[in-house]
């Protein structure tokens, strides 16, 4: 089920934006290889000049929570951005 703030860019295809904490590029890079490796069929990434240090994620059947999650799991802090 499609929330206020996910946009849907295809048929089952979905971008939801998370404000994050992370700092430097390293701890980004570290965040999407194993993000990738959790879920490999997402396109994401992270605008670390942006104040909300800003993760993108685009894909198919997204759980927002599930991302939040892992994120937490390494130490930062991950909500979805109204």
């Amino acid at each position: 089920m499609k929330r206020k703030n996910q946009t849907q860019i295809g048929s089952d295809q979905m971008v939801e934006v998370f404000k994050t904490n992370v700092q430097k590029k390293t701890e980004s890079r570290m965040l999407l290889s194993v993000l990738s490796e959790k879920f490999p069929s997402f396109k994401m990434n992270f605008d670390l000049s942006d104040c909300d240090k800003v993760l993108r994620v685009e894909g198919e059947n997204m759980e927002a929570l599930s991302i939040m999650i892992l994120i937490k799991e390494y130490g930062f802090m991950c909500e979805v951005l109204d």
